[in-house]
């Protein structure tokens, strides 16, 4: 498990995926036969949670641990289990059972609106002003 040293794991891959950003490749598209300026990035990975933090470095163990729900989380931290729940259940329709189950879920009636949608532009936007710092300086 490379743990907090999985950036010098993927330091590789990150350099040529940052190139196909950037600069892009000329490719041949077999359906054409014509070159076309590819560029790729990395949009989704498939893993559990505690290997999303890990790979992304993304919080993955507060209130603001939703990936869909962003900046715009809601939990609160379990008492006796001290775990973060996060209030899921305001992605249900309004009119849903769950929201008015006080007894299963919280103590309280759900009344919150999922969280907002972000554009495309928005997240770049944010993924820009992420800093990242490398543990280990390898070349």
């Amino acid at each position: 498990m490379p743990s907090k040293e999985i950036d010098v794991y993927l330091q590789l891959i990150i350099k040529e995926l940052k190139e196909l950003w950037s600069n892009g490749i000329k490719t041949l598209d077999g359906s054409t036969n014509q070159t076309f300026e590819m560029r790729a990035t990395i949009m989704w990975t498939v893993s559990d949670f505690p290997s999303l933090g890990s790979l992304s470095g993304c919080n993955t163990y507060s209130t603001l641990a939703c990936p869909s729900c962003n900046f715009d989380g809601i939990g609160e931290r379990l008492r006796h289990g001290k775990k973060t729940i996060m209030g899921h259940s305001r992605f249900l329709p309004q009119d849903h059972c769950y929201r008015q189950d006080k007894s299963n879920f919280g103590g309280t009636i759900e009344t919150t609106f999922p969280p907002t949608i972000f554009s495309g532009c928005t997240v770049i936007h944010q993924v820009e002003q992420v800093n990242v710092t490398l543990r280990k300086n390898h070349a």
